[in-house]
């Protein structure tokens, strides 16, 4: 048995009918290429051979009675394998778009909680001869390190690796007793005065950056300060999704002519992005969108418990500006800001804060906050989420299968119902998009807007040389 931190049981408070909390990759599979043989299968049997190597997918959620502490992992006594990976059959025809589609019908759906948190759906018949994968995992059990350790236990980096026999030796932790969960919550409950100590540093800590903002120095972006568009609502319960790879080495070649880092490029390309997508909407504000870039603390933080361990920063994108190189030269400088100031905040705020939330009261919230839809009622904190996780650098063969693409989906909240996530990935860097669908269902739009930007910054950068 482990107990969720606050932070991981956070995405179970902070889940509601509309905002699903778990995250999602599309992984596009080649059995033409060199590697294992592929039927579903023998993909299924190689799934349940390397489980053993993954225990986390088999620990299922435990709720404490009455919610009065944060729930545990247990070991799933009715693991049933066929819950969790499904064959679906792709519709005909079956291209980019009905792909896209399908992506977006499964991040709609909620999770199972009384089983382990994670699903696979394996597409057979896509146009082109190759199978998907739409993998599913919640965010309380999964972060962008985590997902990409545990995606690297059902991966090998060359074709025929040798299949080294897994035996699931450890036995099933037994089910907590309901009273051992009481009393343990009766002990911890007296901890919860601690988050009286977080007070005065969270005072202190903004007190300093008013005064930085009134000595004229630069930090990052100030939530509540985001201008409104029409993504910026409470959301339902639909997503549209839309994907696109591009060439790794251009954005570096961009990073390089321009002396800035490869976030700083990713950002500027979803900001134009989005300056085209509102400009051709008349939705074009004169003020630059914010977007809230996650931040992994892991090498950083003192806390060595619990799964999630992520920060975040809030970037300007420039979409004010409509010159491409003065946008990137801006969004480098908002970075730097946003990165020094981030740093004083420290890796563990997040951690420290979520640590002392009480159950109910952090249910409770987040479901008034989602029926009376508070979102569309007080200033905007972000626009949206920007997520850039560094991928593998190599080929991979997922269950033996040679990986073509990879692309990822964050989960979309009240007021930034837009999240784009990004991942490296063996010299690709692949963009996801995801959308409430009833505030964006021209999510594609955006994708098909990517290389038409990041070109025009490429042609800026091999002008400069």
């Amino acid at each position: 048995m482990e107990r969720l931190t606050g932070l991981d049981a956070s995405f179970l408070y902070l889940e509601t009918g509309t905002q699903h909390l778990h995250v999602c990759a599309l992984l596009v599979l080649d059995p033409a290429a060199e590697g294992a043989p592929y039927s579903f299968d023998t993909f299924k049997a190689e799934l349940g051979r390397r489980l053993p190597l993954v225990p986390q997918m088999r620990r299922r959620v435990r709720e404490v009675p009455l919610n009065l502490d944060h729930p545990v992992w247990v070991a799933d006594p009715d693991f049933d394998l066929d819950h969790h990976i499904r064959l679906v059959r792709a519709p005909s025809p079956c291209g980019h778009e009905e792909l896209a589609r399908l992506v977006g019908e499964i991040a709609s759906t909620p999770m199972d909680r009384n089983r382990p948190l994670w699903q696979m759906f394996v597409v057979e018949g896509l146009d082109d001869g190759k199978v998907a994968v739409i993998c599913k995992y919640h965010h309380a059990a999964v972060d962008g390190i985590t997902g990409t350790n545990m995606m690297m236990h059902l991966c090998d980096i060359e074709p025929g690796a040798a299949r080294v026999d897994t035996v699931d030796s450890a036995p099933a932790d037994p089910a907590p007793a309901t009273w051992k969960l009481l009393a343990e919550a009766a002990i911890r409950f007296p901890g919860r005065a601690g988050v009286l100590g977080m007070v005065p540093k969270t005072v202190g800590m903004l007190a300093g950056f008013a005064q930085r903002r009134r000595n004229n120095q630069a930090g990052m972006a100030i939530p509540l300060t985001a201008p409104r568009t029409p993504f910026n609502r409470a959301i339902g319960a639909r997503r549209a999704v839309a994907f696109t790879a591009t060439d790794l080495d251009a954005i570096k070649e961009i990073k390089t002519a321009f002396g800035v880092k490869v976030n700083d490029v990713v950002l500027t390309v979803v900001g134009g992005v989005l300056r085209t997508y509102l400009d051709k909407h008349g939705e074009l504000p004169d003020k630059s969108l914010i977007a809230s870039v996650p931040v992994s603390v892991h090498g950083s933080t003192r806390h060595t418990e619990g799964i999630n361990k992520v920060s975040s920063l809030f970037s300007e994108l420039g979409t004010d500006i409509d010159d491409p190189v003065a946008r990137l030269r801006a969004v480098a400088a908002a970075n730097r800001d946003a990165k020094d100031e981030h740093d004083l905040i420290g890796a563990d705020f997040l951690q420290d804060w979520s640590k002392y939330a009480p159950p109910n009261v952090f249910r409770l919230a987040s479901r008034a906050y989602s029926a009376l839809k508070l979102a569309e009622h007080h200033p905007v904190v972000h626009n949206l989420v920007v997520s850039n996780v560094p991928g593998p650098p190599v080929p991979l063969y997922f269950l033996g299968v040679k990986v073509d693409a990879m692309y990822p989906f964050g989960p979309v909240f009240h007021g930034a119902g837009l999240t784009v996530t990004v991942l490296s990935n063996n010299g690709d860097l692949d963009f996801g998009f995801i959308a409430c669908a009833d505030l964006m269902p021209d999510v594609d739009v955006l994708a098909d807007a990517v290389p038409q930007v990041i070109d025009e910054l490429l042609t800026a950068a091999r002008a400069s040389d």
